[in-house]
């Protein structure tokens, strides 16, 4: 049986080098390194490191980690965001975000590739985003991150 804390190290390894999309690819990657490892394990496993996927150039997903999730967004994903957002502006609990033309869809992207738990939903129309967030001080704190994309 293998520690939790060695498997863990190891699941970090491993998405680091590869392009990890599953948790069956996961599982299968660990079971090469030797682990003797269950897809629950698993699954606890990506949420106390707390692992999220991300849309790669390739459009497929892949697993990351939260604190590398900002530097994940492309040089070209960040410069579009900055040339179609006009204004960001909380509203209690909200953020809405107002954009040039039609490049609301491209802003949402980032925002959701941001992954920012202090986000509860968000939707999009040609112009126009709102970003719903549990209070008032996430909602400050979100439009904070989109603004240091700006």
């Amino acid at each position: 049986m293998t520690s939790r804390k060695a498997r863990q190290s190891a699941i970090m390894a491993i998405i680091a080098a590869k392009d990890i999309e599953t948790q069956d690819e996961l599982v299968s990657e660990l079971r090469r390194q030797g682990h003797d490892i269950t897809q629950a394990t698993i699954s606890r496993d990506i949420k106390e490191l707390g692992l999220i996927k991300t849309l790669t150039v390739g459009n497929k997903y892949k697993y990351v980690t939260k604190e590398t999730m900002d530097s994940n967004i492309s040089v070209k994903l960040k410069n579009v965001v900055r040339e179609s957002v006009i204004s960001v502006v909380t509203a209690n609990n909200l953020v809405v975000v107002k954009t040039i033309g039609d490049g609301a869809s491209v802003v949402s992207a980032a925002v959701e590739q941001m992954a920012l738990s202090e986000t509860l939903g968000v939707v999009a129309d040609k112009s126009t985003i709102l970003i719903v967030c549990a209070d008032a001080r996430d909602a400050s704190f979100v439009q904070k991150k989109i603004n240091e994309l700006l």
